[in-house]
């Protein structure tokens, strides 16, 4: 990999990055706007799941745009939702009307997520894939840790809404970046056939420091064939569904602990500006599984791996479930669960980037993404209405821990369906 392809892989870390911020920007925004609005648990859940219910809709919908028009201007479409929807929030006066901000914030940030991955795999060589898609996941507590730390400042000095003014601005500064920086994928160009598709492709060879081609190889793809056909068709099926499920329950887990940290931190009779510092330390813990795990997943089988992070992740939510005295104690659990948990998430991404064809990668992403984002949508409300009903945080801690237990058997599941187009030549797994 030359500098130019190391440039794209970074911006994309940097956009995800800007992703993780702007997700967790409710959760630090929480515990002031519960004050300001005196809503109870339940409510407030809700509220926290609002983006996250959009980023489901936006995963689905704007991954099949990135393979049907391109990963470069669905990138750029997503980026102005969100720097308009971070704007816009700030200026909320109700909770329906924040609620209704959010879920639009969080169609971008879906889009985002399903665009990138599959920018970042068609820009990565086959030998640092891995490596290179799990870094782009890791952005994303890296962002949360960033913006966490700057929170903290702004909740010192203002109110909750400079958090979503703060985001509003450094969104908009990428959407510049990234309309004069970030090129279109080679793959999706030869793949789709848009108009001058080849000198374009000729253009970001030379800037990979390859020679041009005269032209381009016979075209395979089936015309008037959506990618969601294909990825629904019996050759894909078994692998999405199982690939959801798995998702689905592990997203449930690693939002509950994001989401209701800083509440619960509040609740034990702390600062919100002290729980935006747990908070950071959760994502800390989340970076550095992440990044371990890029290193570890070249050398070792990634499904497999994944399979003993995860139950190491259930182990550790639960352990979080146990009620610490003091600051410190809180932030080393919350970045141990961190850990293992967000290395559970960002090893998911490795495993869809390897998984699919370049003509439905994003769209696959997007499918396993955007439906699995519905265990983010539902792991705050859950957790807020068990909360609600009396349970104690060691009881809901263990039960939205158990996401990570099934998630776990659906990888182990999939074992035999991946041999199995592995053999037949269906599927692009290593």
């Amino acid at each position: 990999m030359n500098g130019f392809q190391i440039f794209v892989v970074v911006m994309c870390i940097a956009l995800n990055a800007l992703d993780g911020f702007d997700v967790l920007a409710i959760s630090f925004a929480s515990p002031g706007i519960a004050a300001e609005w005196s809503i109870n648990r339940a409510e407030l859940g809700i509220v926290l799941a609002a983006e996250l219910f959009g980023m489901a809709v936006g995963s689905i919908l704007l991954g099949g745009l990135a393979d049907r028009h391109g990963r470069r201007p669905t990138i750029l479409f997503c980026l102005v939702i969100m720097t308009l929807g971070m704007y816009v929030a700030s200026l909320v006066t109700s909770v329906g009307q924040l609620l209704m901000v959010r879920f639009v914030t969080g169609l971008g940030i879906g889009g985002m997520l399903a665009s990138t991955n599959a920018m970042v795999a068609e820009f990565s060589n086959r030998k640092h894939r891995n490596l290179a898609v799990i870094f782009m996941a890791a952005g994303y507590p890296v962002g949360a840790i960033i913006g966490g730390s700057i929170s903290t400042v702004l909740l010192q000095a203002y109110d909750w809404r400079a958090i979503f003014v703060f985001g509003s601005l450094v969104t908009g500064a990428f959407l510049v970046i990234s309309w004069f920086s970030l090129p279109e994928s080679i793959e999706y160009l030869a793949a789709r056939r848009p108009a001058n598709a080849l000198n374009r492709i000729n253009r970001t060879l030379a800037r990979m420091g390859h020679g041009g081609i005269d032209q381009l190889a016979a075209s395979t793809e089936t015309a008037g064939r959506s990618s969601f056909h294909k990825l629904f068709s019996p050759d894909f099926r078994a692998l999405v569904l199982l690939m959801v499920m798995a998702y689905f329950m592990l997203i449930m887990t690693f939002y509950y602990i994001l989401k209701w940290i800083p509440k619960i931190v509040v609740d034990m009779g702390h600062e919100a500006a002290a729980a935006g510092g747990v908070l950071v330390w959760a994502n800390i813990g989340g970076a550095t599984g992440a990044f371990l795990l890029g290193f570890i997943a070249s050398r070792v089988p990634l499904r497999q791996l994944l399979m003993v992070v995860l139950l190491i992740a259930f182990v550790m939510v639960s352990a979080f479930g146990v009620r610490q005295t003091d600051l410190n104690g809180l932030a080393l659990i919350a970045a141990a669960t961190g850990f293992f948990t967000n290395a559970s998430v960002v090893g998911f991404y490795a495993l869809m980037a390897n998984t699919f064809p370049s003509d439905i990668r994003a769209s696959g992403t997007g499918i396993v993404i955007g439906i699995g984002r519905g265990g983010a949508a539902l792991g705050p409300v859950i957790a807020g209405f068990l909360f609600n009903a009396g349970f104690d945080l060691l009881v809901v801690s263990i039960v939205m821990g158990a996401g990570a237990l099934v998630a776990a058997l659906a990888l182990f599941m999939l074992g035999p369906v991946m041999k199995r187009h592995q053999a037949t030549g269906n599927l692009q797994l290593q």
